[in-house]
């Protein structure tokens, strides 16, 4: 291919690099242009040059896989007639590649049998010039294909963002919910209300908590709190056991309800012992009240801008007052608790007590584990 030399511009200016975009200087886009024609390369790459273009060149097919393989670039410049591997051949192993199928392709060739122009769509090419070629015509053609994969790029960017925003969310919805309800909120955009039978729930309350919160600065309170708060989570972990949710001072718990436990009550006397533990352990070393119920509970999403999973049931109400009614620094358990886990537990009656809306209830306070 010959051409007339080219007359540089005379201007004083700098050219301005094909890559400006929105008044802001980016790097110029590079382009890899492929031909076994030393004459060809040396044409082609000046004028793009001149142009502002950012050049590399390889001598023939399998020269152009190594370039590409070493760097990045934005669009490749590929002749088809080349010795040892030819532009269909690199344009197939380009296509087959995830990492190189994204670079714009435009073919420049000798050959402009209509059969060469289609079979190189067909494989992939981006776009397709004769030679000799018109350099304003490529130019036009070059812009165009900088351009397409501009908006593929910025495409995956924002693809790629909205995959760590939905990972985010996701993350922050199984803090909320437990795992298998996040699931099912997700599969099917609600979450049915169910029954469950034999769920152990308990209730955590902090002797003292207002007063100690009206003697104290605000910061201090939820900084202990929260410490606290944190050390009940693990624990709940440790023994196979759910948080429902906090309220205020209040924490609510259970066990059995998502996951088969083969005693859930057993799971929550040894979270509550722990609990009780961590609390003196903790500054401001509270003491806490503990109450454990089991029964049957009704579980479902409530809300639709803050989601919240709670219970409901009378074995929830009854286990809020064996907390309320127990002994304080003590895990307090009902009788139908107490029948679960007295082969495993030393305990003693702390007889039977007033509990509000649920007449006289017969409270244990467990003393440990058995030998």
């Amino acid at each position: 291919m010959s051409e007339p030399p080219e007359v540089p511009p005379t201007s004083s200016e700098p050219k301005r690099s094909p890559a400006l975009a929105a008044g802001r200087e980016v790097i110029p886009a590079k382009v890899l242009v492929v031909d076994d024609n030393e004459l060809n390369r040396d044409v082609l790459s000046r004028r793009l040059e001149r142009q502002g273009y950012r050049v590399v060149t390889a001598e023939d097919g399998l020269q152009a896989l190594d370039r590409l393989r070493e760097s990045e670039y934005d669009t490749v410049l590929l002749d088809i007639m080349m010795p040892r591997m030819d532009g269909y051949q690199v344009l197939e192993k380009m296509k087959a590649d995830e990492s190189l199928k994204h670079i714009p392709v435009i073919m420049i060739t000798a050959v402009d049998a209509i059969e060469s122009v289609v079979r190189c769509i067909q494989i992939g090419a981006d776009d397709y010039l004769a030679k000799p070629f018109n350099k304003d015509i490529l130019e036009a053609r070059l812009r165009n294909c900088l351009e397409k994969k501009r908006l593929r790029d910025q495409e995956a960017a924002l693809l790629s963002e909205l995959q760590v925003e939905k990972k985010k969310s996701d993350d922050l919805l199984r803090v909320i919910l437990p795992e298998t309800i996040v699931d099912e909120l997700k599969a099917t955009n609600q979450v049915r209300p169910r029954r469950y039978e034999n769920v152990a729930v308990l209730f955590c309350d902090i002797v003292g908590f207002t007063a100690f919160c009206d003697g104290n600065e605000p910061e201090q309170v939820v900084s202990y709190l929260q410490d606290l708060t944190a050390a009940f989570e693990d624990l709940a972990l440790e023994n196979r056991v759910q948080k429902i949710k906090t309220i205020g001072d209040a924490f609510m718990a259970a066990s059995g309800l998502l996951n088969q436990e083969e005693n859930p009550v057993a799971n929550c006397v040894r979270f509550g012992l722990g609990m009780a533990a961590a609390s003196k352990r903790l500054p401001p070393n509270w003491e806490v009240r503990i109450g454990i119920h089991v029964g049957s509970v009704v579980a479902g999403v409530i809300g639709r801008r803050q989601y919240l999973f709670d219970l409901w049931g009378d074995t929830v109400n009854t286990a809020q007052r064996v907390e309320s009614a127990g002994a304080a620094n003590a895990v307090n358990v009902s009788s139908a608790a107490w029948e679960k886990v007295n082969t495993l537990f030393q305990g003693q009656s702390l007889g039977r007590v007033q509990a509000k809306g649920k007449g006289e209830i017969e409270i244990f306070r467990i003393a440990g584990t058995r030998p």
